[in-house]
């Protein structure tokens, strides 16, 4: 089966894509395209996968790079492609031939690019990584890259909506603390202690404030189970465990 791959005009001319799990050679719960070394699923499915992917980048598969994601503001900047997988939740480069990949499974894949300056980046954001400031600190590497902030474009990939995304008190709670204007993120969830929380919408103010133009694909994993792996969704499900989805860049 044909790549499914999603990409953004904003981050033209740079080869990109956000890519579906459609096209993949992992099965059962897996079942598509599952680049996550973090799962279960067996070892040369993956490595499948990701030989696929890279050579959707026009890359050699040792040029495709990770990190260990741990829901942090760390950002590596690459000079050269490494695959001991450092612990960072973003990425930049200005290296040709370097492409920068991140996982997920719910939370936002951020690409960036500055095409004036030549400089990529990527990031995972979920709720914990954006609150810490994981958005700011790409930007931050760029810039230190050479790239100007007002030339950065960022989009964030497919993750999960606000209508899929129901949260508890305490976690509302967290949010007002940083900022009261956060509340308007939330809105009222099915249950009366609930809430439903606008991952992306949090996503694009904290990309704007940083001074950079900001867009969302617009796709949710949760709601696309054809298209997309979704950790809240395998948790509903009861499954065992859950493919990630995989987000890259390259100049």
């Amino acid at each position: 089966m044909t790549l499914e791959i999603i990409t953004a005009d904003s981050l033209a001319p740079f080869r990109h894509g956000f890519f579906t799990r459609r096209g993949g050679a992992s099965s059962g719960i897996f079942k598509g395209l599952n680049c996550g070394h973090g799962s279960s699923d067996q070892k040369d499915a993956v490595a499948t996968n990701r030989a696929r992917v890279a050579e959707a980048m026009e890359v050699d598969v040792d040029h495709l790079v990770s990190v260990h994601q741990f829901h942090s503001a760390e950002v590596v900047t690459l000079t050269e492609p490494r695959q001991d997988r450092p612990k960072a939740d973003g990425i930049v480069t200005a290296t040709p031939g370097i492409a920068l990949g991140i996982l997920t499974a719910d939370c936002q894949p951020v690409l960036f690019a500055d095409a004036k300056a030549g400089v990529v980046g990527a990031a995972h954001a979920g709720w914990g990584g954006a609150v810490g400031g994981i958005l700011e600190a790409t930007v931050d590497a760029m810039e230190a890259l050479g790239a100007a902030r007002d030339n950065i474009q960022a989009v964030i990939g497919p993750s999960i909506s606000q209508a899929s995304y129901e949260v508890g008190q305490e976690y509302f709670e967290r949010f007002l603390d940083d900022d009261p204007d956060n509340a308007r993120f939330f809105a009222q969830g099915v249950s009366a202690d609930k809430y439903q929380f606008d991952l992306q919408g949090y996503g694009l103010m904290r990309l704007r404030g940083a001074g950079v133009q900001a867009e969302w694909t617009r796709h949710c994993t949760y709601a696309d189970e054809a298209r997309f792996y979704s950790y809240r969704r395998s948790v509903h499900h009861k499954d065992p465990d859950y493919g990630r989805l995989i987000a890259t860049i390259r100049i």
